[in-house]
């Protein structure tokens, strides 16, 4: 939606980075033919109108949403492995982790064993922001997303442009383990256990020190590539 009356910065943005992708791919010894990498940044934004007319993409104006009638990045459903696929039909509550610096992601496989102390286990990104800050400072906090959260959601997964950085906008509140949103419902401060390869990702173990509880709203679900809400 930033970028809905400004086609001309759409797409230098994409163009930017259309080109640390074709660096990245030389990089890692998978050249792609420079025409599919347009095609996959840039040419789905500049779709054809009557006579040739260039039209802007159309936006959907519900946070959240896909902006193309079509994910232009997503893996073909065809080309998904089994395991992804099956993931995918299991909701989960989607959360954002932060950490001092700041840095955050957004992360939907979280879970919470009670205890004395509680436990809290997830799988994230090894090569993200948010595990750098992570190891450097030992410490996290974990904050449940709400329906009103579907943008920044996206945005914390990279989905979703983010000029001036991820916390340059909305309402956030300082902890000592790092932002949460201010209108959410609450927060746990960890401290981190441990962490090792799990397939593809990392698990993280922690210890949860610290709860604060809000009266907040229901909670934001992930469900096979998309977001729901409960009712």
């Amino acid at each position: 939606m930033e970028y809905r009356e400004d086609r001309t910065a759409l797409l230098v943005y994409l163009g930017t980075l259309m080109l640390q992708a074709g660096d990245q791919l030389a990089q890692l010894g998978g050249p792609r033919h420079r025409a599919e990498l347009y095609q996959r940044f840039v040419g789905w934004a500049r779709a054809r109108g009557q006579a040739g007319r260039v039209t802007m993409f159309h936006v959907n104006p519900e946070p959240g949403a896909q902006i193309h009638h079509s994910d232009p990045f997503a893996v073909p459903a065809d080309q998904r492995s089994p395991v992804r696929r099956f993931r995918g039909r299991l909701a989960a509550p989607v959360t954002l982790w932060t950490a001092p610096g700041p840095a955050g992601l957004t992360v939907s496989s979280t879970l919470v064993a009670d205890g004395d102390p509680g436990r809290l286990l997830g799988l994230i990104d090894a090569e993200s922001d948010l595990w750098a800050a992570v190891e450097e400072a030992g410490r996290f906090a974990v904050a449940p997303l709400s329906p009103g959260h579907r943008q920044l959601a996206d945005r914390f997964a990279g989905l979703f442009p983010s000029p001036g950085g991820l916390f340059a906008i909305d309402s956030w509140a300082e902890t000592p383990y790092g932002p949460v949103p201010a209108d959410g419902g609450g927060w746990a401060g960890c401290r981190l256990d441990d962490a090792r390869e799990y397939g593809w990702s990392l698990l993280v173990e922690a210890t949860i020190e610290r709860v604060e509880l809000t009266d907040g709203g229901g909670p934001l679900l992930h469900h096979r590539g998309r977001y729901h809400e409960l009712g």
